[in-house]
């Protein structure tokens, strides 16, 4: 018997990984569905990667696949008129890389599939650390040749904390690559978590023969050309066996040995394991050429969680008690993860990307601001695919929704139809890097200030307003930040302006034990006290040992490198 005999006598494992894709019962056209049913039939996952690993092109495919769109972009034509859905800005277009994270719902299989595609760049981490925490489910895209990258590192690490399930997909098989056992070794060392193959690739580079499907027993045969949808790869069952060694020779032989070894060596997929973010399911295959893409659309519909319940405040009698939210209670609940100031410039308008927790919206209903207890009156209610949106008619717990608005939310500000919830874990780091603000015409000063209130109120830059006067202060993460905001004030507001260095190196948002001692702290640092864009208090420091002296002076002000919710985690200079 040869090495597929083998492989199909290992019965558990092989098994193992077919019983996961249970596909649900369909719905029947016209059905009236219950809570309960449309929140079960919608996936919310976020795919993340390094730079440049591929993450942007796979979602343009999972969009064609699904029936969203007709023809896939490429984030790598600059000088083309197609670009990649998800990548709208002008700034995005001229430079083939995503700077902002961007939402698109989309129908596959009687199921709403709601996509984010997160900025791979460390500089613009921020964004896409809040919106993992609007997501159920990661999606994970390797570079073959390069392996576990630093950014995908501290992606995941965001992933673990919270527990969030992740599918992994190998890319770019059709190039010279590292060997795949050691792609899986290294992902399981690097991240701490057990790999399941359910895709397995033959050969690499120009010998890439296509990949075994571990479900279906089969081989799907590669061929090279982004034009191919899945339906035009040729599939050949393993049973075939003569067939495949003489097609493919010493490369299958050696592709069976590889995921015996590999399929040997890795515990059976585990559903509540993957639930719990402690086991993740691979795939390989090549994005740009349509390659093993369809695998991962289904695994998505098949593996990934529907929306789960969500912990928020419920404040009774002044006092915060913790509640669970279900994703099937009929009150409408959500959390804006993500504000996005003129995605369409000639209406100046901004977007409250909502991400819904439980409920239903329908148009009209009134809704609250938890933060300020005013009402929300949107002037529309949207859905995405990136730029383009399509009104509201229904929405459920799990999708995300666009309000637009004029002001009045902020960054993870709690919207309800009634009830008195508080949900948190919306994450501002302190920023490393400042830059003073200098306005190159005087006249522009009213857009300038627009331009940077709009900014700092979607989280593109952290804006800082000193306490004693003088320019305002921008704050980033990374210096990719920076050109971005001046590149957008230039755009967008029509405000030229130079961006200099200052003394600042550092941030820390503060607390007091009482407003006595608060007040005491103001007086004694008037000079390095600024506000940020949801109005709390900040201390500008500029050195580490700056906050060391100013705690040892001070022992009951709090220093805080991170800020969850303005109002909530931190006090407000109110």
């Amino acid at each position: 018997m040869g090495a597929v005999a083998t492989l199909l006598g290992m019965g558990q494992i092989i098994l193992a990984a077919s019983l996961v894709y249970q596909p649900d019962t369909p719905i029947s056209p016209g059905a009236t569905l219950t809570y309960a049913q449309e929140t079960r039939r919608r996936r919310t996952f976020a795919i993340i990667s390094h730079p440049d690993a591929g993450k942007t092109t796979l979602t343009e495919k999972l969009l064609l696949f699904s029936g969203a769109i007709q023809i896939a972009g490429s984030v790598k034509a600059r000088k083309a008129s197609r670009h990649a859905t998800s990548d709208w800005m002008e700034i995005e277009k001229q430079r083939g890389i995503s700077v902002a994270s961007s939402v698109m719902q989309m129908l596959y299989r009687d199921h709403v599939i709601n996509l984010l595609d997160t900025p791979g760049h460390k500089d613009f981490s921020e964004d896409t650390y809040r919106v993992l925490t609007a997501v159920d489910s990661a999606l994970m895209v390797i570079d073959a040749a390069n392996g576990v990258e630093a950014q995908t590192r501290r992606l995941i690490e965001v992933c673990r904390q919270r527990d969030t399930p992740i599918i992994t997909f190998v890319n770019k098989m059709d190039r010279e690559v590292r060997d795949p056992l050691d792609i899986l070794d290294e992902v399981e060392r690097e991240l701490g978590m057990p790999c399941v193959p359910m895709t397995w690739p033959v050969g690499q580079g120009k010998s890439f023969g296509g990949i075994i499907n571990l479900r279906t027993q089969a081989m799907t045969v590669f061929e090279s050309g982004s034009e191919r949808l899945p339906q035009d790869f040729e599939a050949m069952p393993l049973t075939e066996e003569a067939a495949l060694h003489a097609r493919f020779g010493n490369e299958f032989a050696t592709a069976l040995e590889s995921m015996e070894l590999a399929t040997g060596a890795s515990p059976a997929f585990d559903k509540e394991a993957f639930l719990a973010g402690k086991q993740t399911p691979v795939f390989f295959g090549s994005g740009v050429n349509n390659f093993g893409v369809m695998e991962v659309l289904d695994a998505l519909v098949d593996l990934a969680p529907s929306p789960k319940p969500r912990t928020s405040s419920l404040i009774v009698n002044k006092q915060p008690v913790i509640k669970e939210v279900q994703p099937e209670d009929a009150a409408f609940a959500g959390v804006v993860f993500k504000v996005q100031a003129n995605m369409d410039p000639s209406h100046r308008d901004r977007i409250a990307f909502v991400r819904m927790a439980s409920g239903k919206y329908t148009p009209g209903m009134k809704l609250k601001v938890q933060r300020t207890g005013k009402e929300l009156r949107p002037t529309s209610v949207v859905t995405f695919l990136s730029q383009r949106r399509e009104a509201v008619d229904e929405a459920y717990a799990g999708d995300i929704i666009g309000f637009t608005t004029h002001g009045g939310v902020q960054l993870g500000d709690t919207i309800t139809d009634g009830a008195n919830l508080l949900f948190t874990g919306l994450p501002f780091f302190a920023p490393e890097l400042f830059m003073t603000v200098i306005l190159k015409n005087p006249l522009r000063t009213k857009q300038l200030q627009a331009g940077l209130d709009q900014l700092g109120e979607e989280g593109a830059i952290q804006v800082f307003k000193p306490e004693v006067g003088g320019p305002m202060l921008l704050g980033a993460v990374g210096q990719l930040q920076f050109e971005v905001v001046q590149h957008r004030l230039k755009a967008e507001y029509d405000c030229d302006v130079r961006l200099e260095g200052c003394q600042y190196t550092g941030a820390r948002w503060i607390t007091a034990d009482t407003p006595a001692e608060l007040r005491e702290f103001l007086n004694a640092y008037p000079q390095r006290m600024a506000l940020d864009a949801a109005d709390t208090l900040a201390y500008l420091c500029t050195s580490p040992y700056d906050v060391r002296l100013a705690q040892e002076r001070f022992p009951k002000i709090h220093f805080h490198p991170l800020r969850e919710h303005a109002g909530l985690a931190l006090g407000s200079a109110g």
